[in-house]
């Protein structure tokens, strides 16, 4: 009966999902449609909320490529594939190589969801080329499956932002209701946050294996395939010139890279935490280091680029969705906001952290940012926390957790692992919708024995 349920899932997200940047386009539409009666604003205005909101995310987007590139250059150094090539070499079968991918990946995005989004998919790839009758797309699905969690990891940007609770930021965003820190005992390390936690690392692997299709169902892909190309190396190789001495020179390697790593340490030594930033220029300099040779750096960032092309289409429309979702009429309301109010209106102090959660999953769809999501949400959750006499920790994590969960049906944060892996979002997103149940379930679940 799963097997049955699970294929007619990948079927109907084969037959009627669009590429990503299709759904990008359609969503655009689509949102500008609603917004004009709910908000009660004109075409006008609702397309310049659309263009100013269409940059917005520059500066992630340079963040998310960067993950992606850098992310895949380092996979390609010799010591980092003979790592992981070994790791892969553990499961000596399909649903085996499921479950350890699975396991992988959960840790590494409860540690840093950038790391855990590139490292996880980039391992898929290399189980991949090991693991005979697997199938690949439920291989990658699984990896990337594991994203749902990571909001409520060490990374979570909700929850973070919270434990600075003093700052003028967050009191300004909350309406007056949060002027101190909340801990991150209250959140991260809550006791209902561990035990849910607990229970997807416990079954979702089980579950992401009990997927796996029959033989002749199966879609296995060329070992041959996967291999990097050859089209970046020189047609000519010499090294004899002053030029090709310097571009394959290890002590050039050596002396730059003593610049980074010194400033990698001093960055933790100064207390600073992981974020895209700091990852990224770890993955950078760990790629430069492994990779020994400049010039051979270059070309695995040649190859590598290749792979952000739907980060640099999809995201300004992301964009410009995101900017007709939270812009206001000149009454004050929103889309986004109305969504939310929505939902606070049939509310009461039983129900308030499930439909919260449930609020933050459909506005996650249309902004699919941590960052835009506390913004939207967090001036309309918090007030009706302290009017419902809800927990402002507990309101804030029903936040996060919705926010991560419609991740398994927003090809938004997919992209860099179906870069990485050289799929499109329908071949992924039908397992995907197996883990959007379960773990709804769980959170579900957690939020209603809480209260």
């Amino acid at each position: 009966m799963f097997k049955k349920f699970t294929h007619a899932c990948v079927t109907l997200v084969h037959k009627y999902l669009p590429d990503p940047f299709l759904f990008a386009v359609i969503l655009t539409l689509v949102v500008f449609g609603i917004t004009m009666p709910v908000t009660n604003q004109g075409p006008l205005e609702v397309v310049s909320h659309w263009g100013k909101g269409a940059w917005d995310l520059l500066g992630f987007s340079m963040q998310m490529a960067l993950v992606l590139v850098l992310g895949q250059a380092l996979a390609g150094a010799p010591l980092f594939k003979r790592l992981l090539s070994t790791l892969a070499s553990v499961p000596k079968s399909p649903q085996q190589a499921i479950i350890l991918v699975t396991i992988v990946g959960l840790i590494a995005n409860w540690v840093n969801w950038g790391f855990g989004l590139v490292i996880s998919a980039i391992f898929a790839k290399e189980l991949a080329k090991k693991v005979k009758g697997v199938d690949y797309p439920l291989l990658i699905a699984a990896a990337y499956s594991t994203f749902v969690i990571w909001h409520a990891g060490l990374s979570g940007s909700v929850p973070l932002t919270v434990a600075g609770g003093g700052e003028k930021a967050v009191t300004k965003a909350t309406g007056g209701i949060i002027t101190e820190a909340i801990p991150t005992s209250l959140t991260l390390f809550s006791s209902y946050n561990l035990i849910m936690l607990a229970i997807i690392f416990v079954c979702l692997p089980i579950i992401m294996a009990k997927m796996m299709p029959s033989k002749d169902e199966v879609i296995e892909i060329d070992p041959a395939l996967l291999e990097d190309d050859e089209d970046d190396k020189p047609l000519i190789k010499s090294e004899h010139t002053p030029s090709e001495k310097l571009e394959n020179s290890i002590i050039v390697t050596i002396l730059i890279s003593l610049i980074g790593v010194t400033w990698i340490i001093y960055y933790f030594y100064k207390g600073g935490g992981l974020g895209l930033n700091i990852i990224n220029m770890i993955f950078l300099f760990a790629g430069i280091i492994l990779h020994k040779k400049p010039i051979n750096y270059v070309r695995a960032i040649n190859h590598a680029t290749k792979s952000a092309a739907g980060i640099i289409l999809q995201f300004p429309f992301y964009a410009g969705i995101m900017g007709m979702m939270v812009g206001t009429s000149p009454e004050g309301v929103s889309l986004a906001g109305s969504i939310s109010n929505a939902f606070v209106n049939i509310a009461n102090a039983d129900t308030f952290p499930i439909l919260t959660f449930l609020s933050a999953g459909i506005v996650n769809v249309f902004v699919p940012s941590g960052g835009g999501q506390w913004a939207v949400q967090a001036p309309i959750m918090m007030p009706a926390a302290k009017e419902l006499g809800v927990d402002y920790s507990v309101t804030a994590m029903a936040i996060a957790w919705g926010d991560a969960w419609t991740n398994m049906i927003q090809p938004f944060w997919a992209l860099p692992a179906l870069g990485i892996a050289g799929l499109g979002a329908r071949d992924i997103m039908g397992y995907c919708i197996i883990t959007l149940i379960f773990v709804g379930l769980v959170v579900c679940g957690g939020f209603f024995l809480l209260t």
